[in-house]
């Protein structure tokens, strides 16, 4: 396994994307709020005259916006023809996966399960590796029961 990851961190975990997901790394100086935006939709930010829909990855995931402080760099990413720059903790590095994503017992934790693909290893140590996609669709709403 030699897949490249960009190594970062959400909510205090240390994570990582598939670099081949990620276009670039920038700073997000400002943010233009979207009215009736969900929470997680921090708002639009523009990248060389394009519009980046800015996802608050702590948000999107369920946990809380205020418990870990952010720098103001972000990943741009591209879902189904959208660009989205995530705000996240910080990001760290660019590292070689050296496993692939594996399960670990007890799952991930129930407000990261529905973004995790797995545990790889890297030479900076086991990273959480995120799934994009599901990571801007935002938190999973949870029943009674704590189902998903």
């Amino acid at each position: 396994m030699s897949e490249l990851l960009v190594l970062a961190e959400i909510a205090g975990r240390r994570c990582a994307f598939r670099a081949n997901d990620v276009q670039s790394v920038i700073d997000i100086s400002e943010i233009t709020p979207v009215p009736r935006a969900p929470e997680f939709v921090l708002g639009l930010a523009a990248m060389r005259s394009q519009a980046l829909t800015v996802i608050d990855c702590r948000t999107a995931i369920g946990e809380d916006a205020d418990a870990f402080p952010t720098d103001q760099r972000g990943a741009v990413v591209r879902v189904e023809g959208h660009s989205y720059a995530l705000k996240l903790d910080m990001i760290d590095d660019v590292a070689t996966a050296r496993s692939a994503a594996g399960e670990i017992a007890g799952g991930f934790g129930k407000k990261w399960n529905h973004v995790a693909c797995g545990m790889v290893e890297t030479d900076r140590g086991a990273v959480l590796l995120i799934d994009v996609a599901s990571l801007i669709e935002g938190p999973r709403e949870t029943g009674p029961s704590g189902l998903s």
